[in-house]
């Protein structure tokens, strides 16, 4: 199917839309339980929200999508609110809290779901579709409810932005300028349960996780201020959402959730490599180059004590005394400087073997390095 034909299907449509749509919150919301080391907060809350589901269900009596996420909102927040209460009251650590909350919850959702799927009338209800996802039920009604539930959480957390940046990087100081800081952290943590709450349909209770981590963690690799980190972390969930949808509406038969963890997964992974800020290739190659930088300092230092030594501003020393004076094998670093003009090699006798001299412009160098930057200029 080409893209044409996508783009004038009202199914495609709609799907794509509610992808981009979570994309966009769960990248926003995902950056702060990332920050805040809260990254397993959002499985939990994703398989918290399946008791809710199932009584959603039971209230409404039938497969009613407002009802359902109002539902599985309450089941996520009193899960979040569980963890905090184990996590004040008791010695239990967070992540232990956490992997408590998550089990009780999703064995009572599971419990719940055996029981409303076995009634009668209800075993169509096709609730365990929330499991895994099932984007291609989205109806344009579902997808006005959620775009509802997104604008509230956007607003508040641009209404509450420097609010939440504080207690994300200092909560001691927000609490001693008076901040609720227990209340903000219960208010990000349920709109952290909105995000996930929305992408139940889409991407399911299992995957629900992926959502909110992955965009933020690849966005982290690319700028260290937050509403920068946040901005790339939407933009990154949103391509997936939309890319994710869209080979499932071409390939018949693929899941759209999977695939859209599979295309953030890409972004991921693309960003820890090569993100010039904290990518693998760019660190690599900045500790590469300091480690030149270095050894040419120490070239260049090493000849100019030599000549100090010898009281001969034009002395030129053999090759063995640069590498007993550096303390390793000085051949490359001295082809290299030369290359550059630092230095330059005189010839002598040949029994005496080959003699390097510093020159004005590797004084030069030496100089700056010992000013500012140990490497000379020309390095990174």
């Amino acid at each position: 199917m080409d893209l044409a034909t996508l783009a004038g299907d009202y199914t495609v449509r709609t799907v794509v839309a509610g992808a981009a749509l979570l994309g966009i919150v769960s990248g926003v919301l995902g950056t702060f339980a990332v920050l805040r080391r809260q990254s397993l907060l959002g499985d939990a809350l994703a398989h918290a929200a399946l008791p809710g589901i199932a009584l959603g269900f039971l209230v409404a009596g039938q497969r009613a999508l407002p009802a359902l996420l109002a539902g599985a909102l309450a089941s996520a927040v009193a899960a979040a609110l569980l963890v905090a209460l184990l996590v004040r009251r008791t010695r239990l650590k967070g992540d232990a809290a956490i992997g408590l909350a998550l089990s009780l919850f999703f064995a009572v959702g599971v419990i719940l779901l055996s029981f409303v799927q076995g009634r009668a009338g209800a075993g169509q209800a096709g609730l365990e579709t929330f499991l895994f996802g099932q984007a291609a039920a989205i109806l344009r009604s579902d997808l006005w409810v959620m775009a509802a539930l997104a604008g509230v959480a956007l607003a508040s957390v641009a209404a509450l932005w420097k609010e939440f940046e504080l207690v994300t990087f200092d909560p001691t100081y927000a609490a001693a300028l008076g901040l609720p800081v227990a209340v903000l952290d219960v208010t990000l943590t349920a709109l952290v349960a909105v995000a996930v709450v929305l992408g139940l349909q889409l991407v399911g209770v299992v995957l629900m996780s992926a959502m909110l981590i992955a965009p933020a963690v690849a966005a982290r690799q690319w700028t260290h201020r937050l509403g920068r980190v946040a901005i790339l972390a939407a933009l990154f969930g949103a391509a997936s959402g939309v890319l994710g949808a869209t080979v499932s509406a071409g390939a018949r038969g693929l899941a759209t959730g999977p695939l859209i963890v599979l295309a953030l997964s890409a972004f991921t992974a693309l960003s820890l490599v090569f993100a010039p800020t904290r990518g693998l290739l760019p660190t690599a190659l900045r500790r590469r180059a300091d480690r030149a930088g270095h050894r040419d300092r120490d070239v260049l230092r090493a000849l100019d004590t030599l000549r100090r030594r010898h009281d001969d501003p034009t002395y030129a020393a053999e090759r063995g005394m640069v590498d007993a004076t550096v303390g390793h094998p000085t051949g490359r670093t001295l082809r290299a400087l030369e290359r550059r003009g630092l230095v330059e090699r005189v010839r002598h006798r040949p029994e005496e073997g080959r003699h390097w001299r510093l020159l004005e412009a590797g004084e030069a160098a030496l100089e700056r390095g010992r000013d500012g930057p140990d490497a000379p200029e020309g390095r990174a």
